[in-house]
């Protein structure tokens, strides 16, 4: 930079870029970024996307521009005529010599005042509680009937109807009218909302409109709505607006949609999605079913395989008696020869020891005869004693049982009821006879 020192013996002299260079260095040093009020006229947006206009007040005007990357965030258009503030760093154009405002952000005029009002109500009930979650009422899965607050000419109202109709078309909505903007609004709104709660009507209420500017969604900004909200016994879904709308409202209600359109499908359920759930879940439970199914045939299979009949258990038992009795009578033969065997022995032992032959032949042949008669008798006293056992097993036989009139009663499991209360009434059971079976339900058990 150059250093522009005058002094006046050697006066210097200095280009006009150079000069205005020096104002627009002073003037941005010099004065700091500001809200200048003022009215629009000569606007004019570029296919740039630049915006040049003139603000101006009775005394003076002044020129000003706003560049694309800065004029993209305006949510409204401005036109010639409006009554705005502007955000804007006074500076100068060099190539021109003009002076011009660079504005960095513009709101319609009063907007501040709106604003202020609106963060410090917000602070307010904030501070009071009614922001808080817990405090929030979950809204119904399958409400019976769906309120709506709004205008009954709003546009908001049809797309809130046709919404409904086509999610949920057989449950009925009450409207319950209310203007959503202008003189005495909010405390219509407020009205509206405390009569649906008193009437009890409906499960879940849906406060709307459509979109605006903020002076025309104020009525949803005021402490009289947010306190009726509050106070509501019934679950309130606000949709106020577009998407980048917030109110107080909003924050108040249990929950907020983006749009009113929204605000009618969080409101219910759809019934394209209950019936494809319904859908899915019958299949799920018909695979269920079905492998539940099959492992109890299986079970079913795999016990009747083990399940061994009665009579067929005691001609088993029967058939072993009889070998154990054959075994017995074999091991006795076997035990006879044996010792007959050895007598003989025994004899001819004697009669080459010659110690008296006709004696030992004599006591020889006693005992011969002795043992043949210990041998049947102990034949005897085994065979009577089978018999014995077959009698006894006889008697055990449960066939001869069923044979005298009795019955075996089993549970559905196969356990044989041995007490009548274990059985409860309308239990299954199956009854064996001496021929055939029956099944039979329990009318009293005890």
């Amino acid at each position: 930079m150059r250093d522009f020192s005058f002094s006046p013996a050697v006066p210097q002299v200095i280009t006009v870029g150079e000069l205005n260079r020096l104002a627009k260095e002073a003037l941005e040093q010099n004065l700091p970024l500001l809200w200048v009020a003022g009215e629009i006229s000569n606007f004019k947006r570029y296919d740039s996307g630049h915006c040049y206009f003139t603000l101006k007040d009775a005394a003076a005007q002044v020129d000003c521009v706003m560049f694309r990357h800065k004029a993209q965030y305006l949510g409204w258009l401005p036109e010639n005529g409006m009554q705005v503030e502007v955000r804007a760093c006074p500076t100068l154009y060099e190539a021109r010599g003009k002076f011009q405002l660079n504005v960095e952000a513009m709101r319609r005029a009063g907007l501040g005042a709106l604003y202020e009002a609106f963060e410090k109500l917000k602070a307010k009930l904030d501070k009071a509680g009614l922001f808080d979650a817990a405090r929030k009422k979950p809204l119904p899965g399958f409400p019976r009937a769906i309120g709506v607050v709004t205008s009954p000419q709003a546009a908001a109202l049809r797309d809130v109807l046709t919404t409904l109709s086509r999610r949920m078309p057989a449950t009925p909505v009450i409207l319950y009218p209310a203007p959503v903007q202008g003189e005495g609004a909010a405390q219509k709104i407020a009205q509206a909302i405390a009569t649906a709660a008193a009437r009890e009507e409906c499960d879940v209420l849906i406060v709307c409109r459509g979109g605006g500017s903020i002076e025309d969604l104020w009525a949803y900004n005021e402490e009289v709505v947010a306190h009726a909200i509050s106070a509501c016994a019934i679950p309130v879904i606000t949709g106020v607006g577009h998407e980048t709308d917030f109110t107080i409202a909003d924050f108040v209600a249990d929950a907020r949609a983006p749009t009113p359109t929204a605000a009618a499908q969080l409101a219910g359920p759809d019934r394209a999605e209950l019936a494809l759930q319904m859908r899915q879940w019958r299949q799920r439970l018909g695979r269920v079913a079905e492998h539940v199914l099959e492992q109890r045939m299986q079970r079913l299979d795999y016990l009747s395989r083990r399940l061994v009949h009665p009579g067929e258990r005691i001609k088993n038992r029967m058939q072993h008696a009889q070998h154990l009795a054959s075994r017995l009578s074999s091991a006795w033969y076997r035990t006879w020869d044996g010792c007959a065997w050895q007598a003989r022995e025994l004899a001819q032992r004697h009669r080459a020891a010659q110690p008296g032959l006709d004696a030992l032949a004599r006591a020889s042949g006693d005992l011969a005869q002795r043992l043949r008669a210990t041998a049947r008798d102990r034949l005897k006293t085994a065979a009577t004693q089978l018999r014995e056992l077959e009698g006894h097993l006889k008697h055990l036989n449960p066939q001869l049982v069923l044979e005298r009139g009795y019955s075996i009663t089993e549970t559905a499991a196969g356990i044989i009821v041995r007490d009548g209360a274990t059985l409860a009434a309308g239990e299954d059971v199956q009854i064996t006879f001496a021929k055939g079976t029956a099944d039979a339900r329990v009318r009293r058990a005890g």
